[in-house]
């Protein structure tokens, strides 16, 4: 009889190492804004940053070169991220806004939430950038599509 409880409790042990093993929770995921820059190859050098709420700098992007697409992270708690778009060549910097609204993602009680995002609208200033459209509002874990096309200006 003892042993039977013994290989009993063995093998529900084993069973509830293996399912909390499979979960796949969002923390394996990333969620962010793919950018793609129109004409390709960027031949400028840009740095992106932006202001955290106790008003200190953080740099998102830094020295960037030769850039096809880039990926942002989104903030999960204002509506509208500032973006400061640096052009080294250039000499010159544009702020960019991006509207969005916040959509808590929730898997399971076992990981902790997430955030998705649709982007409602994104304006900013010309020192650099030309325009800037939404190609996809939905940001989630697809890495793949490009949410956002930069049209910078040329110049030297």
């Amino acid at each position: 009889m003892r042993d039977k409880k013994t290989i009993l409790g063995l093998l529900l042990s084993l069973l509830i190492a293996t399912a909390c093993s499979s979960i796949e929770c969002p923390v394996q995921n990333r969620v962010a804004s793919c950018y793609e820059i129109n004409g390709g190859a960027f031949s400028d050098t840009l740095t992106i940053s932006t202001k955290r709420q106790n008003g200190t700098d953080t740099v998102l992007l830094s020295y960037g070169v030769g850039l096809a697409t880039f990926q942002l992270p989104l903030s999960y708690n204002q509506p509208v991220d500032v973006l400061l778009f640096r052009r080294e060549h250039l000499n010159c910097t544009d702020t960019v806004w991006v509207e969005k609204d916040d959509i808590p993602h929730f898997e399971s009680v076992d990981c902790g939430v997430t955030y998705f995002h649709t982007l409602k609208s994104v304006r900013h200033t010309k020192m650099g950038i030309d325009s800037i459209v939404i190609l996809k509002n939905s940001v989630d874990y697809d890495l793949t599509a490009s949410h956002l096309r930069v049209y910078f200006k040329t110049g030297s």
